[in-house]
């Protein structure tokens, strides 16, 4: 499968939109794959997809066109919360049911069903939590790369990523942990 096909088809690839999500997702794409190799290489009992890696890390931020956040020339009308869950059902209807659980899984360090309730969030109430170890690795590369224009191309030190999530709570905190000591022990 193709990701610039399916890109191409929600995206303008003229628009500022585009070119700020290309290059996010090939920046985590990079990181993902690049920490998916270390991760085999300490794990080599553990098959690790990396073709599908690549494209669902291309993928994972399908939703965004549809979501509002002008900062990142996003003028939809719905919640960025939201978007993970959006690229899921375009990746449904798609039929790369594989895909879409990526888009939905990928937010924070993922978000569960108590959280959803708790903080009031505009999803359904269900877990969104990264399962397979492809949804992990791709849910903590995109950590390392914010989409704001003026920071697109540096990637954050740890510290500043768990600064930015620990305004989540500890869950959030933790479930971040948890990924980093899968895919880079020590650090």
């Amino acid at each position: 499968m193709n990701p610039f096909a399916v890109l191409h088809k929600y995206y303008d690839p003229a628009s500022e939109l585009y070119r700020l999500l290309v290059i996010h997702s090939l920046l985590v794409a990079k990181k993902a794959l690049d920490l998916a190799a270390a991760y085999e290489v300490r794990h080599p009992e553990e098959a690790v997809d990396r073709e599908f890696i690549a494209e669902a890390a291309l993928l994972h931020d399908l939703g965004i066109f549809r979501c509002r956040k002008p900062e990142i020339f996003c003028a939809g009308g719905e919640p960025y919360v939201s978007h993970g869950l959006i690229g899921r059902e375009i990746l449904e209807a798609e039929g790369l049911p594989r895909h879409a659980l990526v888009c939905e899984r990928h937010t924070g360090a993922g978000i569960t069903e108590e959280e959803v309730l708790r903080k009031r969030l505009p999803l359904p109430a269900r877990d969104y939590l990264p399962v397979a170890i492809e949804e992990k690795v791709i849910c903590l590369a995109d950590k390392f790369y914010s989409k704001s224009p003026d920071r697109l191309f540096r990637e954050k030190p740890l510290e500043e990523i768990r600064a930015s999530l620990a305004r989540w709570g500890p869950e959030v905190t933790g479930r971040f942990e948890e990924l980093r000591r899968l895919f880079l022990p020590g650090a």
